[in-house]
């Protein structure tokens, strides 16, 4: 077994304790929609615990080992009580449960607008076709670009979303590279992310400008409208 495998483990441990047939939730709010081409909607965010991946940027390590099992039917009965019709379904790493795609299948047969924030390390094929993924291509500077699966990109549905999180020039470099060899531009949605503070926002805008791709220049808008480290917003 290699250390990577080891550490990957270690990462999910939480979830070996998980009841059969519950999911490891680690909040449950309704905010604004501070990402994506569904930002400054009204949405209820329903955040999933564990995630295998360890971004050095990650703005959310808190729901790696923090979270409560509910049973699917209380999951969606706390959705509903909410009362709106976008809910994304994010963590963590949503796919590490497989609880999340009856989830995702029972709030869409509610006819709620359905998101997932997905890594794009696991395979996105079981999600039902309904649901709108926002797949996150791990830049070098993540630390995790070893782990994307190259394979979601012929999965993914032209109504499906690819953010790049930016935290130097060389990740900026790397996601044009990417977009072009791939025609990702021509394809889906393509959003770059600046890592928050990390980029100075109009340096990112510029390199967007001069690289002529046709992107989506995305902020991450809860981060300027509530304290950037506030959770449940």
């Amino acid at each position: 077994m290699t250390n990577l495998h080891l550490s990957t483990l270690h990462r999910v441990a939480l979830l070996q304790d998980k009841p059969p047939g519950a999911l490891l939730v680690h909040e449950i709010y309704r905010s604004i929609q501070g990402e994506s081409t569904f930002a400054g909607l009204p949405c209820i965010f329903v955040r999933l615990a564990v995630c295998d991946s360890r971004c050095v940027w990650c703005d959310t390590p808190h729901a790696f080992t923090q979270g409560r099992a509910y049973k699917l039917e209380d999951v969606v009965d706390q959705v509903e009580a909410l009362s709106c019709p976008l809910v994304e379904i994010t963590g963590g790493e949503p796919l590490l449960q497989a609880e999340a795609l009856p989830l995702m299948a029972r709030l869409a047969d509610r006819g709620l607008t359905v998101l997932l924030e997905t890594s794009g390390a696991h395979d996105i094929t079981p999600v039902d076709p309904r649901v709108n993924i926002i797949m996150d291509l791990k830049c070098p500077d993540s630390g995790e670009c070893a782990g994307n699966l190259w394979a979601n990109l012929d999965r993914l549905k032209p109504t499906d979303q690819i953010k790049f999180v930016n935290a130097s020039h060389r990740d900026f470099d790397w996601a044009a590279e990417i977009t072009r060899s791939r025609q990702l531009d021509q394809r889906f949605n393509v959003l770059l992310s600046a890592v928050f503070g990390e980029i100075r926002l109009p340096d990112l805008a510029d390199w967007l400008l001069k690289s002529g791709l046709q992107v989506r220049l995305q902020l991450q808008l809860h981060k300027f409208v509530w304290d950037p480290q506030a959770r449940g917003v």
